[in-house]
């Protein structure tokens, strides 16, 4: 089986985990995510960070990103582009979104941010133990994580999501960290 296979097969089975997760039991593992970036991000004394808006049944990063504008941290998010680009947009208000491509949702407002990062929190379907990620597919954090070295790369996982290996091709990047917990634990 080739590797886009094997990420094809890798795509549809944590699609349908992730989709069947308890409502209570997402809420509980979201909260926890929250508390625990905020953290991270407090220790790491990050005044700019670039987060997706989350869509589906991925982790409900809302409360941290409102957490984080009212603190006046400087937020960034994604609106998707063609060619595997990313126009990165400040965030003002959680309420002034709309909807891009594949159901993304992105700042109304284009003001766009051109700089560094001090963290950048990826989104993902699979993760294994080097902190392999699998993507949605499209390439657009990979080609986006290479223009940005210097940021604190960090994914956030549910605990089913954490595989033995991730199938990689020469252009996939490790995160250099990896938030997740045992359900319960």
């Amino acid at each position: 089986m080739s590797i886009t296979e094997q990420k094809k097969l890798l795509r549809t089975e944590m699609f349908a985990l992730r989709n069947s997760l308890d409502d209570q039991v997402k809420k509980t593992y979201d909260t926890w995510i929250c508390e625990e970036l905020t953290q991270q991000l407090l220790l790491r004394k990050c005044a700019t960070v670039h987060a997706y808006i989350p869509m589906r049944s991925e982790i409900d990063i809302r409360p941290l990103l409102a957490n984080l504008l009212q603190s006046g941290v400087t937020v960034v998010c994604p609106k998707t582009l063609p060619k595997r680009k990313l126009e990165n947009r400040i965030l003002i208000s959680l309420e002034e979104l709309e909807i891009g491509i594949m159901g993304t949702q992105h700042p109304r407002e284009a003001t766009l941010y051109e700089g560094e990062y001090d963290c950048i929190i990826v989104p993902g379907l699979a993760i294994d133990s080097e902190r392999y990620r699998l993507g949605y597919g499209g390439g657009y954090y990979d080609t986006f994580l290479s223009s940005q070295p210097n940021a604190f790369t960090i994914g956030i996982y549910y605990p089913f999501q954490q595989v033995q290996k991730v199938p990689t091709e020469p252009h996939d990047l490790p995160l250099q960290s990896v938030l997740l917990k045992p359900f319960g634990g």
